[in-house]
């Protein structure tokens, strides 16, 4: 658990008759997953156990996410709002967040565009540290890091060759390949995607303030 504590005697609690709205998101991707409340009670279970707690409102208790489903929301991290009146989690969720099957409350076609790259980036960082029998990954691990570069490097060059001379559904293609095996190779050296967006991120400021 990465969560950073936050002290109820902060928060507003007058305004909603000792509820706060929570906005859950997931901590990797930012997809929005669901919308609840909680009572100081729940947020002091949620910060002491770990799993995202609220209060019910229709069953006038405190409710754990995937207490009956297993489906838990373990939890990253807690924030409020300016006016310490609404509350934003991150969280990791164990299977779908939704009742309803859906990884969230409001539908599967919430995911932010770029969401699905940090799902990517964390399994291949799984697969670097289980090394799974049978996994293309596994293999590519095991190659080393110079067979990695070599794939990197092909995939770069059958990338460029399939922007001038090929269609768009080829380009794709072989535009996906290269990252993949870009995430792989960064893996290899200890990097991930975070660091990467990271030097981006900090070009772009250099940029936008010369």
């Amino acid at each position: 658990m990465t969560s950073t504590l936050l002290d109820s005697a902060q928060l507003d609690w007058s305004k909603g008759d000792g509820l706060l709205p929570v906005v859950v998101q997931h901590w990797l991707t930012g997809e929005v997953l669901m919308l609840g409340y909680m009572n100081a009670d729940a947020l002091a279970t949620t910060q002491a156990t770990g799993h995202v707690t609220f209060f019910s409102r229709s069953k006038q208790r405190l409710w754990t996410k995937g207490e009956t489903s297993g489906n838990v929301l373990a939890l990253k991290s807690l924030r409020m709002d300016c006016d310490a009146d609404t509350l934003l989690v991150t969280a990791e969720p164990h299977g779908p967040t939704c009742h309803n099957g859906t990884s969230s409350c409001f539908g599967d076609d919430v995911r932010p565009v770029g969401g699905f790259l940090a799902e990517l980036d964390a399994l291949i960082a799984r697969r670097y540290a289980e090394r799974p029998e049978g996994s293309y990954t596994t293999r590519l691990f095991e190659g080393g890091v110079r067979r990695m570069a070599q794939k990197v490097g092909e995939e770069g060059v059958e990338t460029a060759l399939a922007a001038v001379a090929q269609d768009d559904e080829a380009l794709l293609g072989e535009a996906a390949d290269l990252v993949f095996h870009l995430l792989v190779t960064l893996r290899a050296r200890g990097l991930g995607l975070s660091d990467v967006i990271d030097v981006l991120a900090q070009r772009h400021a250099e940029r936008v303030t010369h």
